[in-house]
This record gives structure tokens, C-alpha cells and sequence, in this order.
């Protein structure tokens, strides 16, 4: 709930992001001023276009030699005259779902609403540039402190936090879901009742929590450190092209992924069943795509290579595949895999489910084709009603059903008839579920 109210803040008040949404409370308060933070290895893309940053646990004042005259350099920040966000939405949708589950066959029908609303008071405080300047003229870096020793040995790259949004009061974020008949509840029959359930969900906002922030790149090197004033930026190579230039969004999306999953047609079918076999344990559990994230994204940071082990037999036999690969190999394949997590990160706990059940009914390259139609339109457009391809639909309702709830869940209302509505900006959302799927596709043999 808190990475979608900080991502709400940032795009109604930030149209040209410059700020990073922060996605979780518990971490909210080591994004602070002065703050330095671990870039990813991995760029951004384009269901996720805020640079992907992790905490370090340490600010810029850590690992400095003392100054001249001892003042602490938190003296430095500026703050600006707080405003407040108000909103408030709600979306009705109504539909049925039909779900075979062994022993029984579950009928579910209804209809399902949802209601977000907020008011939110936001302030700035920031580091001039000028001051970080003339603190780096003043002192250098404590090349003995075991953070700066250890970063050597890395390709990690140091950003520091010049500029936050804070809520200057407590605040609450509410978020409900009714669904009558048990439409978009958790979709399976186990979870489902013949009745009416309400959903209520909400989280309070500290005063003084962390809501977004931007960085500047400092380097460090012999000693000293610098501001990167005009960082180079990471670019896709021109030779995977969408098919065709009148895709739209579609052609965008589709470079993106051809470009990041470019290992997978390499892999022999043996290896591509061991990637999909992965994929799916983590997607029905949290825990290891965590884990998985973290070990892919630690291959790339290290430069004298890396030993993967975990205690998950889940990833161990992934792990043992990849001790054999060749470096640069392995180093592309890290990417893929750490691509596709991020894009399942993006999704909701239902749509990882409702994508294992998909899998099962072998309807995933089917439904690749539909959510590749929606991207065509623009969907951040407003609620303005389009139609996709009717040939795309399913001929079986259960099918058919289960994908309108799949695509319902990245904010598009598909009905049977093809007519589609944009509920809220969700180009990223259904971006990010094109990812899954073409990716499962692949792994799967089915594209």
C-alpha cells in the first residue's frame, strides 16, 4: 500500500520524475538528506522508469574525516512550505468466474468495486548543491572506514540524497475492495464464498516519513570524492527492434524485453526448464523471489566472481546450472532472470496466481498476444473506452474469465464483448504483466 500512494505522490506532483518513490515505510527513514545509497547494477525499464536504489546504512557524514571545526554537517538543509495532495477514486466492475478445481468446479459471479483516498501534506527539504560543494573542498574520505574499504572491491556505484518529500503531518492511506460473489477476491475456490466481502485496508503515515527523493552520483577515489554532475546513462542496443514501426507503446515494450530475455533462445531445453521451474516456485512465494533478486543482483556486483548456494532446493538446482556457466554468459543470464523478477514484483499477489494457473491451462502465448494488443492504445490516455481484437478473446468462459481478471488487476476493465477502459494511468502495470508473460512463454516452449 505504501509503494502505491509514494508512486501516486510522485506522478501528481512530479510529471517529469525526477523523484524516486519510496516503496517501503520500514526503510523510509535511510532515504533521508545526506543519505548514501547503492545504485543496482540493473537499469530502469519501462514498468519501473525510477532507477532501482538500495540503502547503505551510512550517510555521507560517516565516512568523511572530521572537520576543521567539528559542526555536524546535518546544519546544511533547507526546507520549503509544506502543500497537501488530496484524492479520492473508485472504480465498479462487474463480471463472473469460473475456475475448475479438482475435486469441485466453483462458480463464482458478482461484481467488485474499489475505492482508494488519501490527504496528504508533503514538504521538501534538500542540500543545495553549492553546500555539498564546499563540503567536499573541506573534507576528504576516510579511506580506513570498512564501508569505503569494502566498496573497492566492488562495481557498486555511490549516489547520495540531496532532496526529499516528507510528510510534514500523520497522514492515512485507506484502500477498499467489495466484491459480491467472490470476483477478485483471492481466485481460487479455497479462498472464495457465495457472499458479499469487504475488504478494508489502510496505513498510517508518519510525520517526517520519507516519500521520494532524488540522488547525485559521487565517485570516490585515492582519497577523495567528487560530484557526478552529468552521469552517463546506460543505452539499449539498436539491434532488437519491435516488429514493425507502427506497434506503438507495443514496440517500446517489446525492445525492452527482447533486449533484457536475449540469453533465453541460447539456453538448451533442459536449462530453459530449470529457469521456468524457478520462476515458478518464487512466484507463489515472496520469500524466495527475494532471495533469488538479491543472489542475481549480487553476480553482477562482484568482480572476482561469486559462489551461489542457498538452503531452498527451490533455487538450489538453478544455482548448480549456473556454476557451470561461463562468466560473460552467466552475467547475461543474471540480467534476464533478475528483469523477470522485477516485473513480477510489479504484479499483485492474485495475478502471480492467477499466471500459475494460466501456465496449467497452456493459455500464456494466447494471452501475450491480448495484454501485446493493449499496449497499442494509449493507456494512460484517460477512461476513454477502446476495442481489442476480437479473435484474441477465448472460445472457453473459464479461460476467458480468468484472463479478464488478470488484466483487470493491472488497471484495464476488458469485457466479453472486447471493449476495453483504462482505469488508472496503468501503462506500467500492464507493461509489467506483458513482461511475465512473455517471459513464461518463452521459458515454456509456447511462444
Amino acid at each position: 500500500m505504501f509503494k502505491k500512494l509514494t508512486k501516486c505522490i510522485v506522478n501528481q506532483m512530479d510529471p517529469s520524475k525526477e523523484f524516486v518513490p519510496v516503496e517501503s515505510i520500514a526503510d523510509n527513514e535511510h532515504f533521508r538528506p545526506l543519505y548514501l545509497l547503492k545504485k543496482k547494477s540493473k537499469p530502469k525499464n519501462l514498468f519501473h522508469p525510477a532507477p532501482y536504489y538500495q540503502r547503505t546504512g551510512f550517510t555521507l557524514d560517516h565516512v568523511l574525516l572530521p572537520g576543521g571545526d567539528g559542526t555536524s554537517i546535518e546544519s546544511i538543509h533547507e526546507d520549503s512550505s509544506p502543500f497537501t495532495l488530496t484524492k479520492t477514486c473508485a472504480d465498479q466492475a462487474d463480471g463472473g468466474l469460473s475456475i475448475s478445481v479438482d475435486p469441485a468446479n466453483v462458480e463464482l459471479k458478482g461484481g467488485a468495486s474499489t475505492s482508494k483516498e488519501f490527504s496528504i501534506t508533503p514538504q521538501k527539504k534538500s542540500i543545495s548543491l553549492d553546500s555539498l560543494e564546499a563540503l567536499r573542498r573541506e573534507r576528504g574520505i576516510n579511506t580506513e572506514h570498512s564501508f569505503i574499504r569494502q566498496l573497492r572491491k566492488t562495481n557498486i556505484r555511490l549516489f547520495v540524497v540531496t532532496e526529499i518529500l516528507e510528510a510534514s503531518e500523520e497522514a492515512v492511506y485507506k484502500e477498499s475492495t467489495k466484491a459480491n460473489g467472490g470476483f477478485k477476491i483471492k481466485l481460487y475456490a479455497t479462498f472464495c464464498a457465495q457472499s458479499t466481502r469487504e475488504d478494508k485496508q489502510s496505513i498510517v503515515i508518519p510525520k517526517g516519513c520519507t516519500l521520494a527523493f532524488r540522488t547525485i552520483p559521487i565517485q570516490i577515489r585515492d582519497g577523495a570524492w567528487d560530484l557526478d554532475h552529468f552521469p552517463a546513462e546506460a543505452v539499449r542496443k539498436a539491434a532488437y527492434v519491435a516488429d514493425g514501426p507502427s506497434q506503438g507503446n507495443l514496440g517500446v515494450v517489446l525492445t525492452e524485453v527482447k533486449y533484457s530475455c536475449r540469453i533465453f533462445p541460447e539456453l538448451s531445453p533442459d536449462q530453459l526448464l530449470i529457469v521456468l521451474n524457478t520462476i515458478k516456485a518464487v512466484m507463489g512465494d515472496n520469500n524466495l523471489l527475494q532471495e533469488l533478486s538479491h543472489k542475481m543482483e549480487e553476480i553482477s556486483e562482484q568482480n572476482d566472481g561469486y559462489e551461489l548456494k542457498s538452503e531452498s532446493p527451490e533455487l538450489q538446482a538453478l544455482f548448480s546450472t549456473l556454476q557451470h556457466f561461463p562468466r560473460g554468459d552467466l552475467l547475461l543470464l543474471a540480467e534476464g532472470i533478475t528483469y523477470v523478477l522485477d516485473a513480477l514484483h510489479e504484479l499483485m499477489e492474485d495475478q502471480l496466481l492467477l499466471l500459475l494457473e494460466s501456465l496449467e491451462r497452456k493459455i500464456v502465448s494466447q494471452q501475450l498476444k491480448l495484454v501485446g494488443n493493449l499496449l497499442k492504445h494509449d493507456l494512460n490516455k484517460g477512461k476513454e473506452t477502446f476495442f481489442v481484437d476480437a479473435g484474441l478473446l477465448f472460445p472457453h468462459a473459464e479461460d476467458q474469465e480468468l484472463t479478464i481478471a488478470l488484466v483487470e488487476l493491472s488497471g484495464v476493465q476488458l469485457q466479453e464483448d472486447g471493449s476495453a477502459v483504462p482505469t488508472d494511468q496503468p501503462f506500467e502495470a500492464v507493461a509489467a504483466l506483458f513482461v511475465a508473460l512473455y517471459a513464461l512463454s518463452l521459458l515454456s516452449g509456447s511462444e
